[in-house]
């Protein structure tokens, strides 16, 4: 029974995330540009914090199911990096060569205002390293997760707004949602908002036992589907509007952000919710706690994300970055037995690359642009 429950709730998971995604595109339009794409990327990870909400709960109740704590986080992350911005990179540069007919070395250069989303990546991977060295997951490290999530949040604040996104930018149902009058439009919007929260509500749960149960009749561990399946299918409509954006030279940088975003969001405020769901499941003040191969999962997708910010922290992504991070990737999800040697991969990289970072410390760079942004700001030439 629960296997056929698969056939509602796989399409009700994707349908609910679509109509998220298109109430959020529309979203942009009513609150400050600067905190827009923060703002999307939260809200496309919805149906991602319900799944992992859902799987807590249900370890809190199950400990044999602890362990898919994560297996579902992990996936999701190593997803964005692996996929999600080398997708952005790939289909900006095929767009590029067959609009605009260019060849030649393409680089996806950032704005000088995605700075802070990509210096705001590393705080939340170095306090994640000391979760991960520590062996739980508590929830003094929800407060402080949280609490560099609000930082984020308020750095984003003080970027001032952009002038309205042009309605013809957006994907054609939230288009069409635009183009009716205030205040039809915003009822539309907080209409597709409810619709999807309570898809989300009613088939998340249905939608976990149903991909457990799968796992079990096809043989495949419960980790691993879990792991690689619940993500892909709650982060496909994230892809499809960054796949729209980077199709359009001048939003694939756009493109690529929302995904750091969507990156940051998980590393904080979703990691920070798990100790309190987990304990409000168990009913008294409970940690998280992991095994040494949930822990050798943690530290490759830690690294992971690490590598993938000292390739953004240049405010660029080049052809052999999105490659590699694709590649790597693509290993560990064809053959998942080699992945303590791609963490190897990716740990002698960041390391190389840590140090080219320092030795080329004066170029432009992520942290130059924040600090220079910010003396204007103080100076009252920029805010």
């Amino acid at each position: 029974m629960e296997i056929i429950s698969a056939f509602w709730t796989f399409p009700a998971i994707i349908l609910a995330a679509l109509l998220i995604a298109w109430a959020a595109e529309c979203g942009q339009f009513f609150i400050s540009q600067g905190l827009a794409l923060a703002a999307l990327a939260w809200i496309q990870t919805l149906p991602e914090f319900a799944v992992e909400g859902v799987i807590t709960l249900t370890a809190a109740q199950d400990p044999s199911k602890l362990h898919l704590i994560t297996a579902n986080y992990t996936g999701s992350l190593r997803l964005f990096v692996g996929l999600g911005w080398p997708m952005v990179y790939f289909v900006s540069l095929f767009s590029r060569r067959i609009k605009e007919g260019r060849r030649g070395p393409y680089s996806l250069e950032l704005d000088d205002e995605h700075c802070v989303a990509v210096i705001s990546l590393l705080p939340a991977l170095l306090y994640f390293l000391v979760v991960y060295l520590k062996g739980t997951l508590n929830i003094l490290d929800g407060i402080i997760l949280g609490s560099i999530y609000l930082a984020y949040i308020y750095l984003l604040s003080k970027i001032p707004p952009h002038d309205s996104e042009e309605v013809e930018d957006l994907g054609r149902i939230p288009k069409y949602l635009m183009r009716k009058h205030y205040p039809l439009n915003l009822a539309w919007v907080a209409s597709l908002f409810v619709l999807g929260a309570a898809l989300l509500y009613f088939s998340a749960r249905p939608f976990l036992n149903s991909m457990l149960a799968l796992a079990v009749y096809f043989g495949i561990s419960q980790f691993v589907f879990v792991q690689w399946i619940a993500p892909f299918l709650s982060e496909f409509p994230e892809k499809l509007s960054a796949f729209y954006w980077a199709r359009r030279t001048n939003k694939a940088a756009m493109a690529l952000v929302n995904f750091v975003s969507s990156s940051i969001n998980q590393w904080t405020i979703l990691m920070a919710l798990i100790p309190f769901i987990y304990s409000f499941g168990m009913g008294k003040a409970a940690s998280v706690a992991f095994d040494g191969y949930q822990r050798a999962e943690i530290l490759l997708t830690i690294i992971q994300s690490y590598l993938g910010f000292l390739f953004l922290v240049s405010m660029d992504f080049k052809f052999f970055e999105a490659a590699a991070l694709f590649l790597l990737w693509l290993a560990q999800f064809l053959f998942p037995g080699i992945r303590q040697e791609i963490t190897w991969v990716y740990g002698v990289w960041a390391l190389i690359e840590s140090l080219r970072l320092v030795k080329n410390f004066q170029k432009r760079n992520a942290f130059r642009i924040f600090v220079r942004l910010n003396r204007e700001r103080l100076e009252g030439s920029l805010f």
